[in-house]
């Protein structure tokens, strides 16, 4: 039977805890009191899950052959790890039951809050047409802390370091949205079901994907990567640190733009 380090995983976790529970106890979360705030963090929150995508994908082309002529690349046992989240994430149930990204199910969620998407989208637009991230943010107005946040995850896509990209996924990412998030949202649910739903349903998809089996597969992915190699474990740390700090200047920014905190400000 094949033997797996279980070490790098734990010892990436151990030296980031303390950055992460800053996340999980950010005064964000309580301080979002109304439908109107919380269409203001979707609004910066988007463009998170919008990079969580492509920083996806791009593990999907460093593990797996992704190009004609095809020829196995790679272990074959992280080729599984990383297409199964894959399919997961890119192709997921609705609320609705058709099959769509979970970028897509947040666009739609979006736009029952009543949050303004044009602004993801122009940026997608212009992106995907000319490729320049910059004019992109320009041309969607992107706030400052999303560009910074989005801008380190392609530092990372372009670096080529697989451990460093599935460090940064699985220790970085989704799952650091905390219980009381889910609980006030839930709270609007029951208050009004016809502008929330969608968006209840994208937060319990990931509670039982990302929180259970994803999370399982992108750690196990992190331990083969990383090995019992000492530096890839000690980069992977570090681009985790900084992914980290970098959300929570993403949430510090969105507390500042609440008009709550404008006027307790």
């Amino acid at each position: 039977m094949e033997i797996v380090n279980k070490d790098a995983a734990n010892s990436i976790r151990e030296a980031t805890a303390e950055l992460r529970q800053q996340i999980l106890v950010h005064p964000l979360y309580s301080a979002i009191n109304n439908i109107s705030d919380l269409r203001l963090f979707m609004q910066s929150h988007v463009y998170a899950v919008w990079d969580f995508m492509s920083l996806l994908k791009s593990l999907q082309n460093q593990l797996t052959c992704t190009r004609v002529p095809w020829f196995p690349q790679g272990d074959a046992a992280t080729r599984y790890l990383i297409n199964e989240i894959v399919t997961g994430e890119e192709s997921d149930l609705d609320l609705m039951g058709k099959r769509k990204s979970h970028f897509e199910m947040y666009l739609d969620a979006m736009e029952q809050t009543g949050a303004d998407g044009k602004p993801i989208l122009e940026f997608c637009r212009i992106l995907s047409s000319i490729g320049d991230r910059q004019m992109a943010y320009a041309k969607a107005n992107t706030p400052k802390e999303a560009r910074l946040f989005v801008d380190f995850t392609f530092e990372v896509i372009s670096s080529d370091k697989s451990h460093v990209q599935a460090a940064v996924f699985t220790f970085g990412r989704e799952d650091l949205i905390p219980g009381m998030f889910h609980t006030f949202v839930n709270e609007l649910q029951a208050q009004m079901p016809e502008r929330v739903s969608m968006f209840t349903y994208y937060l319990n998809r990931h509670i039982e994907i990302d929180g259970d089996h994803h999370s399982n597969l992108a750690i196990e992915m992190t331990n083969r990567l990383c090995g019992n190699n000492t530096q890839l474990i000690r980069e992977a740390t570090e681009a985790v640190k900084t992914a980290l700090r970098l959300r929570i200047d993403l949430w510090n920014g969105v507390l500042k733009s609440l008009p709550s905190y404008s006027v307790s400000g």
